[in-house]
């Protein structure tokens, strides 16, 4: 589903990635790893078409990342960052509901579905009882499970999340995990960096490591 082609990837003249090659597809759960530093935020931001390879390129379905409509990409590409997301006068619920954009009317407003998904998205990470609650008031490891309960309300075939646990307890990983897996389970191909490095035997079926250059 996601595919890189003679990828070379980085900025002023430091080489993250040198002419990579490799190919990832649904159902799917897949670990990038890689010492701090070795660029594996940039390349999930190539992914996500936020950052412009030095050459080569990124395809989506066969179709190259940087050649897709916003739209298109926001309908296929749900994405998780490590940004601290606090927003003062968002309500967590309205957080979520902005994973639903792409599917909305004309002037934004929620369909029934729409609002479903949103609720069935804050239940699955626990956080229904904060959809009044504004993100400023809460903690990291809660503001990230609404980050994550926004991407699965976008209802993408590919999730990328950049260290999604990291600021969650051991109870918040297993069920992100778990969450994770029924993801997979239902066809979609999902992209996570972690230092969970433990975990990985039991949870992925890809994992790709970043080293001087080169994809394992």
């Amino acid at each position: 589903m996601i595919e890189l082609k003679e990828l070379t990837l980085g900025y002023g003249q430091r080489t993250l990635l040198e002419t990579v090659n490799a190919r990832i597809t649904g159902g799917q759960l897949v670990a990038l790893l890689g010492r701090n530093g070795t660029g594996k935020s940039t390349l999930l931001r190539a992914m996500m078409g936020l950052e412009k390879p030095q050459s080569g390129e990124i395809t989506l379905q066969g179709k190259n990342i940087a050649s897709l409509k916003p739209e298109k990409l926001a309908r296929n590409i749900s994405f998780v960052t490590t940004d601290k997301v606090r927003i003062a006068n968002l309500r967590c619920k309205d957080v979520v509901a902005l994973g639903r954009a792409p599917y909305t009317n004309w002037i934004g407003q929620l369909q029934p579905e729409d609002q479903k998904r949103v609720d069935d998205a804050m239940q699955l990470v626990g956080m229904s009882g904060y959809a009044e609650k504004t993100m400023d008031k809460m903690s990291d490891g809660e503001c990230q499970r609404i980050m994550i309960a926004r991407a699965l309300a976008q209802d993408t075939p590919v999730i990328l999340l950049d260290e999604p646990t990291n600021a969650l307890d051991n109870d918040g990983v297993q069920l992100i995990y778990k969450l994770l897996k029924e993801e997979k389970e239902r066809g979609a191909l999902v992209v996570i960096t972690t230092h969970h490095k433990e975990d990985l035997e039991e949870i992925c079926d890809v994992v790709l490591e970043m080293t001087e250059g080169e994809l394992h």
